[in-house]
């Protein structure tokens, strides 16, 4: 039998020992990134990492399989502390979203105080997140698929920004008088 890669791997639930146990969407992005097999790859965003690693073990194993391409998407997705504190906020909003399209909202309402007392840190929002969704529905789902890559166009406009905000200030002033 040959060893499991990257591309005969199936994910599943949980944090594993090696990839022939079997690997998680973020132990699958080290493997991508050729890094170390790890559930937090460096190279991934810390609260991306959060959310895809909660996600992954909440879910049943037939739309697990549809994280593979995400597992991919992620690598390189670390960016400033800026764009770290940018993603936190867009999923903590996002889990206030959820919480209040519950029908059940009056039983909810005492949690999402609690929520706005206690932030999360950075890195636990994304397991804050994935809490929030009531039910795994395929309409969650696509949801969750379709704020993965909201979360990572974060990245491309914070970049393009700093780079038309410093192409500016690089400029020379013009002194002519």
């Amino acid at each position: 039998m040959s060893p499991a890669s990257y591309q005969t791997i199936r994910l599943s639930k949980g944090k594993h020992t090696d990839p022939e146990d079997g690997a998680c969407v973020m132990e699958l992005a080290s493997m991508l990134a050729g890094e170390p097999f790890t559930d937090h790859p460096a190279s991934v965003c810390p609260v991306i990492g959060s959310f895809l690693r909660s996600y992954n073990d909440s879910i049943d194993s037939r739309r697990r399989q549809s994280l593979y391409e995400y597992a991919s998407k992620v690598v390189g997705s670390r960016g400033s502390g800026s764009t770290q504190q940018a993603r936190a906020a867009r999923l903590s909003e996002w889990a206030q979203e959820m919480q209040r399209s519950r029908r059940t909202w009056f039983l909810v309402a005492p949690l999402r105080r609690i929520g706005r007392l206690r932030r999360p840190p950075i890195d636990a929002v994304g397991s804050y997140a994935v809490h929030s969704i009531h039910k795994h529905t395929d309409r969650t789902h696509a949801a969750v698929l379709a704020l993965v890559d909201e979360l990572l166009a974060l990245s491309a406009r914070d970049e393009r920004v700093s780079a038309r905000v410093l192409a500016a200030y690089s400029r020379p002033l013009d002194t002519a008088v």
